[in-house]
């Protein structure tokens, strides 16, 4: 039996060199995204998944619960708060409490930079 496939060194991964190093679909990594708040890759600007070192080896964790270990989706994801490595059910709230303060921030910025625009130089 081999261990983990040796991840090669870089910044980020694309979606399809994650696929390959995990042994699994492109659905099945987004599936999973969706299911372990741990797993955030992040956007490119043309909007495609950059996944990090981190990212990757924790789904190599969840491929191992799920079809080594024959963990659920619920289960594996259980284990991994148990080893700290997926967020608790008041992280993931206070993460998105967070996000939508933080997006109301913005926009607030975004209005008060037109609002000054708008004003009149006062050196007229």
């Amino acid at each position: 039996m081999s261990g983990p496939p040796e991840i090669p060194v870089k910044l980020y991964y694309r979606i399809g060199e994650v696929a390959e190093l995990v042994g699994v679909e492109r659905h099945t990594l987004r599936y999973w995204e969706s299911e372990f708040g741990s797993i955030r890759p992040q956007k490119s600007r043309r909007g495609q998944r950059i996944y990090s070192r981190r990212d990757v080896q924790k789904l190599l964790k969840v491929k191992e619960l799920l079809h080594n270990q024959g963990f659920t989706i619920a289960g594996a994801r259980r284990r991994m708060r148990e080893l700290g490595e997926e967020p608790s059910p008041a992280q993931d709230a206070a993460r998105a409490t967070v996000q939508r303060v933080r997006e109301s921030l913005l926009a607030i910025r975004e209005e008060l930079a037109a609002e000054l625009q708008a004003l009149p130089d006062p050196e007229d």
